[in-house]
């Protein structure tokens, strides 16, 4: 197929993939990525060492395979538009997260709500990396915002993105990438340094992205758009990661409310800078920050295939 076709056939495999999730709903037991995920998990724990040499040869296996997968499967559906749209269709319903994370949102702030803390503590658990013992419900809510806005940028945007962009390849090798990363973080600095400067290369501007929709996408759910783009511009300077606090600010701006600050994790007390200008969030903010997550996500499936026509048109002008 030309480019321009190969590029309708994404646009249309994206479309597919992000209303599979959302009607199959998250079958974790079924989901190629949550199967993926155990095995890295596994054979992580096999190979455990504080070599940062380690940490690059299973980064780079891991994800390395997973782009070669991706080659292959894109070079085998090239033969028909309905073939590759399939094939982009499946990959994209394989490692979107947008219906686990909004399952995940949801369960948070209904266990918030209702004074399950033990229970929200471990729904967190299964997003964050962070200690959540002895957290209370502002502290709790505080880190549902967070992890809900990370992972709105982590596991749906950066996947769209890619996708648009490279289609099969790069919707696997962005998600593996994410997977890496959240298993590096309880191990030594040496050993993770480089799983953490690919993700941070790999979700450089889908980051912006997110936090970009987040801004259109905050007066959806009576939020604020100047809050958000203000928080945005104005915080994040301060925040060591180069994406997750764009994000994460610009959600704190849109709901008007306050996050960052002491964070415990299992590798040591990191200090990170306040987002936002407001009050403490409770768990009628997690409950919105849910839905700004559902519609960013929209605007980012959207904005997927815009991208993806985008780079067919650029393809047929060269």
């Amino acid at each position: 197929m030309q480019g321009a076709t190969v590029s309708a056939a994404r646009a249309i495999g994206l479309v597919l993939g992000v209303a599979a999730d959302g009607a199959i709903g998250d079958p974790r037991s079924r989901r190629p990525v949550t199967a993926f995920a155990r095995a890295a998990s596994t054979m992580d724990a096999k190979v455990r060492s504080k070599h940062p040499a380690a940490g690059v040869l299973w980064t780079g296996g891991l994800a390395g395979s997973a782009v070669l997968a991706g080659v292959l499967a894109e070079r085998a559906g090239r033969r028909s538009l309905v073939l590759q749209a399939t094939t982009t269709a499946v990959a994209t319903w394989a490692v979107l997260g947008a219906a686990g994370l909004a399952a995940h949102g949801t369960s948070l702030a209904r266990d918030l709500e209702e004074g399950e803390l033990e229970t929200a503590r471990g729904t967190l658990s299964t997003l964050d990396p962070r200690v959540a013992d002895g957290l209370g419900v502002i502290g709790l809510s505080r880190a549902s915002v967070e992890t809900l806005a990370e992972n709105t940028a982590d596991v749906v945007i950066a996947p769209l993105v890619w996708g648009a962009l490279a289609g099969v390849p790069g919707l696997l090798g962005s998600r593996v990438i994410s997977l890496l990363r959240g298993l590096g973080r309880g191990r030594p600095e040496r050993y993770r340094w480089f799983v953490a400067r690919v993700d941070e290369i790999v979700h450089l501007v889908p980051t912006r992205v997110a936090a970009g929709l987040t801004v259109l996408a905050a007066p959806v759910v009576g939020g604020s758009a100047g809050g958000a783009w203000r928080a945005w511009r104005r915080d994040t300077a301060a925040h060591p990661s180069p994406n997750a606090g764009r994000v994460e600010a610009a959600f704190a701006g849109a709901l008007e409310i306050r996050v960052g600050g002491r964070t415990v994790y299992p590798h040591g007390v990191e200090e990170l800078p306040v987002l936002g200008i407001g009050r403490n969030p409770d768990a009628g903010h997690v409950t919105r920050a849910v839905e700004l997550s559902r519609v960013v996500g929209w605007l980012g499936a959207i904005s997927s295939v815009v991208l993806a026509g985008l780079v067919g048109f650029w393809r047929r002008r060269r």
